[in-house]
């Protein structure tokens, strides 16, 4: 496996990446990892290690760029960090991360191993929103893009990531936790109601008895079976859209 730190041109400074492709000879189909709240770490890596091996170029990008270089241990952490990252997770914005995610786009474009045409995209938590932001407004670039255990995808904002779905032309995956703190009850039939109608594709699951990340294997509320059920899930989205 090639894998590398690089850093990505924007209009506000250069943003740290990891990326990660197989070493074999070829191109292969470019996805952006989203991260989720606590930031880049070994875990996040990891994640890109799994998709880069299942052959496609995976990029992950610090979110928490334009604030310097942020990394919280959120296994060993301490409750005076939790006001720390919350602020960094609110720093960021569907605009921001927006800009941000057309240079990424423009990353990948430019990368020998990666494939030309459409990408797709995952999204951990807080990217739960930027996923489907990006898969809507970036329609013609994302055809496969999926969303775990996502907040922020229903709210009152005027640009609430659910109000967009009808530009969404790729394909869409999302998977929720049965308890989650994080997701209010109204969430997921607003979210199923708005892809109904808009006619898109997508697949929606809630794992019985799973908990806000249970895909991430370092913490206490990971779940096999609901985490390998939704990888099996995006991979086959990934593959039929993508390769």
């Amino acid at each position: 496996m090639i894998e590398k730190d690089v850093g990505v041109t924007s209009r506000n400074g250069i943003i740290p990446c990891f990326a990660a492709c197989p070493e074999g000879p070829g191109a292969y189909p470019g996805i952006i990892l989203y991260m989720d709240a606590p930031g880049i770490r070994e875990e996040l890596r990891n994640l890109a290690r799994r998709i880069a091996k299942r052959g496609y170029f995976c990029l992950l990008p610090d979110m928490y760029y334009r604030l310097g270089q942020l990394r919280f241990d959120f296994v060993r952490r301490a409750e005076g960090m939790r006001p720390t990252m919350f602020a960094a997770m609110n720093s960021l914005t569907n605009a921001l991360v927006m800009e941000d995610t057309a240079a990424w786009l423009g990353f990948l474009e430019a990368q020998d191993k990666v494939k030309p045409g459409p990408v797709g995209c995952i999204g951990y938590c807080m990217s739960g929103r930027y996923v489907t932001t990006a898969a809507a407004r970036l329609s013609n670039r994302f055809a496969a893009s999926a969303s775990l255990y996502g907040v922020g995808i229903v709210t009152e904002a005027e640009d609430s990531p659910h109000l967009l779905v009808d530009r969404i032309k790729g394909e869409m995956y999302f998977a929720f936790a049965e308890i989650d703190e994080h997701v209010p009850e109204n969430v997921i039939p607003a979210l199923r109601q708005r892809l109904d109608k808009a006619g898109v594709r997508y697949g929606l699951d809630v794992f019985p008895g799973s908990r806000h990340g249970f895909q991430f294997p370092e913490r206490d509320v990971y779940e096999t079976q609901a985490a390998e059920a939704s990888w099996a899930k995006i991979f086959a989205m990934w593959d039929r859209n993508l390769k």
